[in-house]
């Protein structure tokens, strides 16, 4: 099957070839997106951040969403930045997966991420608010929920194979390299100073 790849515009992915498992990959970046029908990894490293690896096991397409954020400010208008929100993310990923052949009623979903490690103060709370997020907007979506692994104190690092649907988990107790999560840290301290019912800025 021809792949059908979507991702959000500011965050073009970076594929490569993985030694370890012998497949093309694609690395999933916060506020992006990727869907295809290929034999090949999706991957993606989160903090406080969730993913939802949403496949249809009929037609052999599944996609990744990457995001940091539940929803914007009721008022703010989408644009590149929203793919950062869970509900741009998830309506987007859905949509695309739908327009590459898959169907609504026969979507499946695993969901991970949501760590609580971050020294932010609302670093704890983001993940708790991201994780209930997903969770709810499945359930209303009708989507049922194969497996989850949120929550917790480490930061992850996921590999969804969306041909087979298989995804594996690797915990990060030790990182080698913090930059995404110092990335977080530093949005949640910028996002700390508002009140949650002020505008947001990115």
């Amino acid at each position: 099957m021809t792949a059908a790849a979507f991702t959000a515009p500011e965050n073009l992915p970076e594929i490569y070839f993985d030694p370890y498992f012998e497949q093309d990959a694609v690395k999933v970046m916060p506020g992006s997106y990727y869907v295809t029908g290929r034999d090949m990894i999706l991957v993606s490293v989160l903090g406080s951040s969730v993913c939802a690896c949403v496949r249809d096991q009929h037609a052999g397409i599944g996609g990744l969403c990457h995001f940091m954020l539940p929803e914007p400010k009721a008022d703010r208008e989408w644009d590149a930045i929203a793919f950062r929100y869970g509900q741009q993310a998830m309506a987007t990923l859905i949509s695309q997966l739908i327009k590459s052949g898959a169907r609504l009623e026969r979507l499946q979903a695993k969901i991970f991420g949501a760590c609580n490690s971050l020294k932010s103060p609302l670093g704890h709370q983001m993940g708790a608010y991201n994780s209930r997020f997903v969770e709810q907007y499945l359930q209303q979506q009708g989507i049922p929920i194969l497996s989850k692994d949120l929550m917790d104190i480490y930061p992850r690092k996921v590999y969804f194979f969306p041909r087979s649907g298989r995804v594996l988990v690797k915990k990060l107790k030790k990182l080698n390299n913090t930059t995404l999560l110092d990335r977080e840290a530093d949005y949640y301290q910028r996002l700390s100073e508002m009140s949650f019912s002020q505008e947001m800025e990115i």
